[in-house]
């Protein structure tokens, strides 16, 4: 079994300043996602990453076992930095990861990785 490896979580902004992600959990009404977000986000950067996939072209999807089926969206760099592009529930999933891969693919032309 892998060790799991400590990891830096940052956000997409946009070029304009728009923090996606945040604004995405900062506008869900249901106190509970939020919370059960956060602490998954937590265990992100204790290394564990729990259920997620490939969704393709570098993005991956977390699914979180929770009311309308949510889904954290991310890149990762290296080993150790994971960038959360996104936010979602089932409903919406198709065009968010549309939009993923489009801020994945915007973070690292801006960053040179």
């Amino acid at each position: 079994m892998r060790e799991a490896v400590p990891r830096k979580v940052d956000t997409y902004v946009t070029r304009d300043g728009k923090d996606v992600f945040q604004e995405w959990l900062g506008g869900l009404a249901d106190q509970r996602a939020r919370v059960l977000i956060d602490k998954t986000i937590a265990k992100v950067r204790l290394g564990n990453l729990g259920q997620h996939k490939s969704v393709g072209e570098g993005v991956q999807e977390i699914v979180l076992d929770y009311g309308p089926g949510y889904r954290i969206y991310f890149g990762e760099h290296g080993a150790t930095l994971v960038i959360l592009l996104c936010g979602s529930t089932k409903k919406r999933q198709e065009e968010a990861i549309k939009q993923a891969k489009r801020y994945w693919k915007d973070w690292k032309e801006r960053t040179g990785r």
